[in-house]
């Protein structure tokens, strides 16, 4: 655990470090939010970051944001003080941690860290062989392709990889190709020196240095743009990278992990992803079955959701139904396993009974079977009056098309983000995800309709 502590080591949080420390976390101090961000920006990365409530918390948070740094951050204040403790959660803090710090709370905030997104579920027999065969390619420096829908759980299989690996004591830094804009991609996997472009003002280490001694992940690989390809290609094979704006090359050892929801193979036959790329990242193929095609596990993950966000909400934790297990693994869950865990969040806030039941389980189009339906012929429509052949209409759902009549492509799309975020209970990650657009983008339309002036809640994660 490498541990950041903010703020001025006076009495209490001076306290806290030295937990931390007798807990085995690897600590680093750093007097305020510029000090802390200079240090993330040059390569001394921090699994958990603990942050004066004196400190600037919402503006830290912003520009952590901001240089695209997904770190933990727990405020820490004297005692049980309410309004400090709201304020900076409304900033982005994940917890409040009240001062001087309780010994066994410490431990269990780390605890919590480490577990986050590190559960994995894998008992049906779909998991077995693919769980195995991680087993056996983990000890060694193979690089490794983890393929599978979005939402199968890709990230976690690639922390479980690293967890089992020889470098599972050093860092584990996760990069979202995807979510990134084309022109900064470069510059987040290999660092960019001071004056590199306009707004480098100062020098950044990029992902590569930064997990140096550890895993690399780089999630939906296969959103890469082909130039930035080749920079990838010569990364692996000479194991340096070159910072943008520099010509001096930075030896960095580093084992890989990438993942894609897509079929790689016939990216590379279309000419969207290189063959040269494609064999250095696929040594080994993990390739994770989607979860209507593993139903063992659905009762599991479901009750873990569940405690996960009963615990985060301070709600007693309930256990599924009979009527509720059912209901979930008689639904095709095309959004996977982040769809199950958006629908057990929603589901133990709603529900009111001692046992979580079937009717708080809102599932957003019915239940679906695991297999899909033999396709019914279609009904015979009735002579066209208007003697116009029906042949090239569209009207799959006349009634749904009726109520877009009269309004703008953008309202529109407003409602749709908005429906979506509440879906989602307000976290912009999994709305983006469904909404198949970045962070970036949703985080601009939201700003735009507050401009607007409409009210939008939202966890900002």
């Amino acid at each position: 655990m490498r541990l950041m502590i903010i703020g001025h080591l006076e009495g209490h949080i001076s306290q806290a470090g030295k937990i931390a420390l007798q807990r085995g976390a690897r600590v680093i101090h750093c007097e305020d939010g510029e000090q802390a961000l200079g240090a993330l920006l040059n390569g001394k990365g921090a699994d958990l970051v603990m942050i004066d409530v004196k400190q600037k918390i919402g503006d830290f948070i912003e520009r952590l944001e901001k240089e695209r740094i997904y770190v933990p951050v727990i405020a820490c204040g004297v005692d049980n003080d309410a309004r400090a403790a709201v304020k900076a959660i409304q900033q982005g803090a994940k917890e409040y941690v009240p001062l001087p710090p309780d010994a066994e709370l410490i431990a269990a905030i780390f605890e919590a860290v480490a577990e986050e997104g590190n559960t994995m579920i894998a008992a049906d027999a779909a998991m077995q062989p693919v769980v195995k065969l991680a087993d056996k390619v983990a000890p060694s420096e193979a690089t490794i392709l983890i393929t599978g829908e979005s939402g199968t759980g890709k990230e976690v299989m690639s922390q479980y990889i690293h967890r089992k690996s020889k470098r599972k004591d050093g860092p584990f830094i996760a990069v979202n190709c995807a979510a990134i804009p084309e022109n900064l991609l470069e510059s987040e996997l290999f660092g960019h020196e001071k004056g590199a472009f306009t707004g480098a003002t100062a020098r950044r280490i990029g992902k590569f240095e930064e997990s140096h001694g550890g895993t690399l992940l780089m999630d939906e690989v296969s959103e890469m743009h082909p130039s930035l390809q080749a920079k990838l290609l010569r990364a692996i094979q000479e194991k340096e990278i070159t910072r943008v704006g520099s010509n001096t090359p930075v030896k960095v050892n580093v084992r890989l992990i990438a993942t894609s929801n897509r079929n790689l193979e016939e990216s590379v036959k279309k000419g969207e992803f290189r063959e040269d790329l494609y064999f250095r990242l696929n040594v080994v193929n993990l390739a994770l079955p989607a979860l209507r095609e593993r139903p063992g596990d659905i009762e599991a993950l479901g009750q873990f959701f569940a405690d996960k966000y009963a615990e985060a909400n301070s709600i007693p934790k309930k256990k599924l139904s009979a009527e509720a297990v059912a209901k979930l693994r008689n639904y095709g869950w095309r959004g996977n396993i982040r769809e199950l865990e958006n629908t057990m969040h929603r589901a133990i806030l709603m529900s009111a009974e001692d046992e979580l039941e079937a009717d708080a389980i809102h599932l957003q189009d019915g239940p679906l079977s695991v297999q899909a339906a033999p396709a019914q012929p279609a009904p015979a429509r009735a002579p066209d009056p208007s003697g116009v052949s029906g042949a090239g209409k569209q009207v799959q759902n006349p009634g749904a098309v009726e109520t877009l009549v009269g309004r703008t492509i953008a309202d529109v799309e407003r409602d749709m983000i908005i429906s979506t975020l509440e879906h989602c209970l307000g976290n912009r990650t999994h709305a983006a995800n469904i909404l198949g657009i970045s962070i970036r983008t949703l985080r601009n339309k939201l700003n735009q309709y507050k401009d607007e002036g409409v009210n939008i809640s939202d966890t900002g994660t």
